[in-house]
């Protein structure tokens, strides 16, 4: 059901006071009055007002002082001001205390109605905004991210240090261990929480693009620049910009990210103006940046000036308690989002996916879980359901578990003679061409494995 909105109307002149009341009850208003600024604070003390209007005198206490104080006390209630005498002035100064907007006696009553929709509009935004605010924190909180493993638990208990510092990250591991999560939990998780988290994929931008996407350019700075545009850079101030696959950029531009490292400033393609920035960084990698370093496609200087703090995500075969969690995780993710009970793991498909090397670590997993979700008819995931590459790696873990082969075979033929039996109703001959077998060589298997001749 929609929330209505809750206004408040102040004004000393009953019969305009009323037929405010009653013009924004019949809009669909929740809506209260009060005759002085007392009277309206005392409401204040006990209800939640989203929007304000106020005539600017009154007996006790003028607008102005009514609207600083509203915003001293609630700075999201939204404060319009009503009078019959309108100066330059007094609007200017309404507009910088705070207020919404300045209309003037008498109303016209089309206008008030555009003004306080706009009013509502505004709260409904920032009311959603902090709600998705709220949701990125709750979503990556670092109880959300999964692993148990000991050294995941290791990569916690680093990130929860680092979180109270602005200092340079650097985040290495392999492609699909779930780096930016891991930044976007620093992001979320520190004082920089409610400002920018900026993400730069720079292996997938082209290189003659990449410069103007970081920095940004001016109009005219070259062919096709047809008006200013803010870099990443900028629009990352005040919050964090996440640079991934790093050792991707190109020589030319790692100079001039060096200086941005250095200087805590930006310079536009095309412009000479330096734009001071306050910006966390936090890069990450697949490579080796120490042996890229070597072999002179990584400037030693920003190496180092992005090692500040490195962080090593750990590849999915080096953290093999978590695989199940995980699972249930993606089960639960996807199901939901198919609408469809809550799918379970045989055993057999458990230990599958337990074996399997997993090159492309958590990122794999999920795609693969997400896949079988959407194909499989079954509430159970069984063997049969799994890709064949992982059920391959099931029959390795067998033979590394050890296996006594003979009596695996026996019990399969066992099991194959007996259905093959029962079909035939007992006649031996039918059963063996079932199975593709001599009569004779079905009752000399059939002596070997103890059962009746």
């Amino acid at each position: 059901m929609k929330e209505r909105t809750n206004i408040l109307i102040i004004d000393d002149e009953a019969p305009s006071r009323e037929a405010l009341l009653l013009l924004l009850k019949n809009a669909d208003y929740t809506v209260q009055g009060a005759a002085t600024g007392d009277e309206a604070f005392a409401l204040l003390a006990d209800e939640s007002f989203d929007i304000i209007i106020t005539d600017l005198f009154l007996p006790d206490m003028d607008g102005i002082d009514i609207l600083k104080r509203v915003k001293e006390f609630s700075p999201a209630i939204e404060v319009i001001l009503i009078t019959g005498h309108a100066s330059a002035e007094t609007a200017v100064r309404a507009m910088k205390e705070g207020a919404y907007d300045y209309i003037t006696k008498p109303l016209n009553i089309d206008e008030l109605r555009i003004i306080i929709a706009k009013a509502v509009e505004k709260r409904r935004l920032l009311n959603e905004n902090v709600y998705l605010k709220k949701q990125l924190r709750d979503k990556f909180e670092f109880a959300n991210i999964i692993g148990s493993s000991p050294v995941m638990q290791k990569v916690f208990n680093r990130m929860k240090r680092i979180i109270k510092t602005d200092s340079t990250i650097l985040i290495m591991g392999e492609s699909g261990t779930g780096k930016e999560i891991v930044a976007k939990a620093i992001h979320f998780n520190g004082h920089r929480r409610d400002k920018p988290f900026v993400a730069v994929h720079c292996g997938a931008i082209p290189e003659n693009l990449l410069e103007s996407e970081l920095f940004g350019h001016t109009k005219g700075a070259f062919t096709g620049a047809i008006r200013d545009k803010i870099g990443k850079f900028e629009s990352a101030n005040k919050g964090t910009i996440f640079l991934d696959e790093i050792g991707t950029m190109p020589m030319h531009l790692q100079t001039k990210l060096l200086r941005v490292l250095q200087e805590q400033e930006v310079e536009r393609v095309g412009s000479s103006r330096a734009i001071k920035l306050d910006v966390r960084i936090i890069s990450a990698t697949n490579q080796n940046l120490e042996e890229e370093v070597k072999a002179g496609t990584f400037r030693e200087d920003l190496f180092y000036r992005l090692n500040v703090i490195p962080l090593h995500i750990p590849p999915l075969r080096e953290r093999r308690e978590d695989i199940l969690p995980l699972v249930r995780h993606f089960l639960r993710k996807y199901c939901k989002e198919m609408k469809r009970p809550i799918m379970t793991l045989s055993k057999e498909a458990f230990e599958a996916l337990e074996s399997y090397h997993w090159p492309g670590n958590v990122r794999e997993l999920e795609n693969i879980v997400e896949r079988i979700v959407a194909l499989t008819e079954n509430d159970q995931i069984t063997l049969d359901d799994l890709p064949s590459a992982i059920r391959g790696g099931a029959a390795t873990r067998v033979v590394e578990r050890g296996v006594d082969l003979p009596k695996t075979i026996s019990d399969i033929e066992r099991k194959m003679i007996t259905e093959a039996l029962v079909l035939a109703g007992g006649v031996k001959a039918r059963a063996a061409e079932m199975l593709r077998l001599n009569r004779t060589t079905l009752v000399e298997k059939m002596k070997r494995l103890g059962m009746e001749g």
